[in-house]
Parts: C-alpha cells; sequence; structure tokens
C-alpha cells in the first residue's frame, strides 16, 4: 500500500505562543473574537464578483492568478508569469489546470510565508482539502475544488455570508460611474454592504504618462473645465461627493513619498497648465503632486471622508514585465519612508480638526516607532496603520504591535485590512491577525501588564471598535 500524502490540517492553535501558560490564555482571548464578523475597510475585490454571483471558474483564477503575492514568489522560482495566467483574462480549463500544477509543484517555496498560512486556510476551511499540495496530487486536488465551485454554497454571496464579512470596501477611480456598487444596493436579495473607496493616485500625478486624458476624463465626468487648476480640483471635489453619496468612507492615497507642500494658487495653475501641455519638469510635477495631498487633506476635513496614506513603494519596478502585464503584478517594491517633516505642513493646518482622520500605513518598519506612533501618540486625527502589504506576516505583525503599543496604546491604531484581490484569502488574513493579536495580549497578562479581562475587551476592540472609529464605518 503507498503512504499516505502528508496532511494538510491547520493546527488549532497555530500562531499561539509556545509557552502552553501564555498560550492558554490566548485560546481564551481568541474565543471571545473567532466568531465575530469581518470588517473589511481597504481592499480590491470587484464588487461586480458579487453583483453577477456567477460560479467561479476554476480554482487557479479564484486561488492564484489574482494573488500577486502567490505569482511573485513563483516568478522568482523561475515560473514565468504567462505561465500563471497573469494579465491574460478567463483561461480555458486546460491552462488554469496548468497553473494549478505549477502552484503545487512549487508548494515549497512559500514555506513559513503567510501565503502559506492563507492558502492553507483557504484549502483546508473553505474547501475541506486535508492534502499538502505536491505535483503528485495536482489534478486530484485542482478536481475536487472545481466540484465544490460548481455548488451554489460556494458561489460568491454564499461565501460572502459564509466568512462572516460585514463590511467589504473596494478601491475604484475617482471617474468609475459607480453602477455595480448602486446595483447591489438596490439588490433587494443583498443584504451586505460593500463601499466605494476614492482612489485618486493618477488623477494627481502630474509627470506620470496618461495625466492629461485622466484630467480630461474628470472634466467629461462632471462637467467641469479641468484646463484650470481651479476647475480640476473642483471636479475632484465633485466626484467625492459622488463617491460619499454611493457609501464612501475614505479616500486611498498611495505616492512615493508623503511630502506635504503648499504652493501659491498663481504657481499651481502655472504648472498644471505646462503639465497638460507636456511641459513641466519632473521637479514641477513633484511640487503640484505634493499641494495636492495638502489639497486632498483639506478636502477631507470638508467633506469627512478619511484619509489613508500608504507611501514609499516603488511601482512596477520592473519596467518589461509592467510593459508585458500592466500594473499590480509582483514587482512593486518597498522603499525608505519618511513621515515627520513630510506631514508637519500637513498637520500643522489639520492635525487638530474634529472632521480629519489620517491613517497611516507604511513598508518601512523602522518608521513605526520613530514616527508614526509618536504622531498617533499626539494628533486626534492621526491613527497607526495595521501592517500592510509585505508586513502582513506573523513576525511583522508582532513587531508592530511592541513598536507601537508603548507610545500610541491599542486605541490609536486602525484595526486589521487585508488589501487583498483574493476573494477567498480574506477571513484567513482575518484569523491570522486575530491570533497574533491575542497572543500579544496573552504575554501582558502572563508578565501581569494587563489583567485578562482587559485583553478580551481590547482584542474585541481591534476588532470591532477600532476600524469602525478609524474608517468612520
Amino acid at each position: 500500500m503507498p503512504p499516505l500524502p502528508p496532511a494538510l490540517q491547520p493546527h488549532p492553535d497555530r500562531l499561539f505562543p509556545p509557552d502552553p501558560g501564555v498560550r492558554a490564555i490566548a485560546r481564551r482571548l481568541y474565543e471571545a473574537v473567532r466568531e465575530l464578523p469581518i470588517l473589511s475597510p481597504h481592499g480590491h475585490v470587484d464588487p461586480r464578483v458579487l453583483l453577477d454571483d456567477l460560479p467561479f471558474s476554476d480554482p487557479a483564477s479564484l486561488l492564484i492568478t489574482p494573488d500577486h503575492y502567490v505569482t511573485r514568489l513563483l516568478h522568482a522560482s523561475g515560473v514565468p508569469l504567462e505561465e500563471l495566467g497573469v494579465g491574460a483574462g478567463p483561461q480555458p480549463q486546460a491552462q488554469a489546470r496548468a497553473v494549478w500544477r505549477r502552484l503545487c509543484a512549487n508548494w515549497a517555496v512559500f514555506r513559513a510565508t503567510p501565503v502559506r498560512y492563507w492558502f492553507e486556510s483557504e484549502l483546508a476551511e473553505i474547501f475541506g482539502v486535508t492534502e499538502r499540495p505536491s505535483a503528485e496530487n495536482a489534478d486530484r486536488l485542482y478536481d475536487r475544488i472545481s466540484e465544490r465551485l460548481r455548488d451554489d454554497e460556494f458561489r460568491p454571496r454564499a461565501l460572502f455570508r459564509r466568512f462572516g464579512i460585514e463590511v467589504l470596501a473596494t478601491t475604484d477611480d475617482p471617474c468609475d460611474d459607480l453602477s455595480a456598487h448602486s446595483a447591489l444596493a438596490a439588490d433587494p436579495a443583498w443584504t451586505g454592504r460593500v463601499i466605494p473607496t476614492f482612489r485618486p493616485d493618477r488623477y494627481l500625478e502630474a509627470g506620470r504618462s496618461g495625466w492629461a486624458e485622466a484630467v480630461a476624463l474628470l472634466g467629461e465626468t462632471t462637467g467641469i473645465d479641468t484646463g484650470t487648476h481651479r476647475g480640476y480640483v473642483r471636479a475632484l471635489e465633485e466626484r467625492r461627493r459622488y463617491f460619499i453619496a454611493h457609501g464612501a468612507v475614505s479616500a486611498d492615497h498611495s505616492h512615493l513619498d508623503v511630502r506635504t507642500e503648499p504652493l501659491p494658487l498663481s504657481e499651481a495653475e502655472r504648472i498644471h497648465r505646462a503639465a497638460l501641455a507636456g511641459g513641466a519638469s519632473e521637479a514641477q510635477t513633484t511640487a503640484l503632486r505634493r499641494h495636492m495631498l495638502l489639497e486632498m487633506a483639506r478636502m477631507s476635513c470638508e467633506d469627512g471622508l478619511v484619509m489613508t496614506l500608504h507611501p514609499a513603494v516603488r511601482r512596477d519596478h520592473h519596467g518589461p514585465t509592467a510593459a508585458r502585464f500592466g500594473p499590480d503584478t509582483g514587482h512593486d517594491i518597498p522603499v525608505r519612508a519618511e513621515f515627520t517633516e513630510a506631514l508637519r505642513p500637513l498637520l500643522e493646518r489639520y492635525g487638530t480638526h474634529p472632521n480629519l482622520h489620517l491613517v497611516l500605513f507604511t513598508l518601512d518598519e523602522t518608521v513605526f516607532s520613530r514616527e508614526i506612533a509618536p504622531l498617533a501618540g499626539f494628533y486626534p486625527s492621526v491613527y497607526a496603520g495595521a501592517p500592510w502589504w509585505f508586513l502582513d506576516a506573523p513576525d511583522a505583525i508582532r513587531r508592530y504591535r511592541r513598536a507601537v503599543t508603548e507610545t500610541a496604546g491599542f486605541s490609536r491604531t486602525s484595526g486589521f485590512i487585508d488589501d487583498t484581490r483574493a476573494f477567498c484569502s480574506i477571513p484567513a488574513r482575518h484569523d491570522m491577525s486575530r491570533r497574533l493579536d491575542c497572543g500579544v495580549l496573552a504575554e501582558l497578562v502572563a508578565e501581569h501588564r494587563l489583567d485578562e479581562d482587559e485583553a478580551v475587551e481590547t482584542a474585541v476592540e481591534l476588532v470591532s471598535v477600532n476600524p469602525r472609529k478609524a474608517f468612520r464605518l
């Protein structure tokens, strides 16, 4: 008889501290939060998936192709992106099966990564897969998951309910008509809450290719002359109001830095016109973007949209890959970040404004304790954003809690955000965060720095109170 394949069954105590006494405390804390609803105030799931509620076509397009966390590591291990379906649109079943085989044959590359943790949780807890993926069982696992995907209980809306998602935020272009959100809200059979997020990056980067076309589209959408800087600003204000009317609670920004330096209106107007004509220098377009980030803060004070910043990423680091496969294909690479001086002009003006909520994320761990926690520990408008992207991992999340808590406490943190395009990974990511926070709290209890009833209350607040407060949910 051949040996049984290695089992894939997530351990009930996974991610808890190894000390038996501390682990027992963590278990008790986790029981208080494990079934609480998921609040996802920042993500990238397409709302049309839930509107159309069509069965997912295959395991690869659901679990692999849309998830750049997965594809980038496979690419680094020698698997070409085209063999993973990246940028290819819908795939024939034969190609989807080939993508799945690639994942299973390279399962070892994910050892000790958060991707491995998410995948194990998804496979076991959603699809009942109890074998560790390998080249030998790839087809069997593919067939089993495909069979499940044909059942109504595995359609998008059914999974949304099963995952316990209370709020799901999408990320949307300012000129999007938000018709999918409107149709969902009007559907009497739909009881979930899916809200748009205003993401104006490409409209603020006057130095990037396509900016002039984006500004023209903004004018067409609003009926406002965006050939002037004043009209361009009014058009952005108008689109923010449109998003708010469709349920938006936040505006999301990601630029190379977060410097916020004002320009005289005459200079902003001059650069705006020069950029539309293709005659602005890099220094000028950067200055205009920094001025506009300050303008976005002003708008948030006026209209109440939460302002989230996650800077310091070199987008599309590998030009040939970006040209062939487009953005968000796994080669955005972090750079060093600076917040204290960069945000001072913004915080001098608006840091104590009662209507501003400013959530600061980073990929540079050195600024958690040095800059973000002290800012959140003074300014009532500032929240320390959860570990994001490359830091959305067990050890980094623990480091975040230890770096931020002593200066800003727990209440000045944002609550977890999953930042994912991979729909089925949402519950696994949130569960990971809950387990890790319970572990950190359990250690504080064991060290007699926190009473257990306080730890339970804090664990619940991190899941249910903090994100509602920071993101005005």
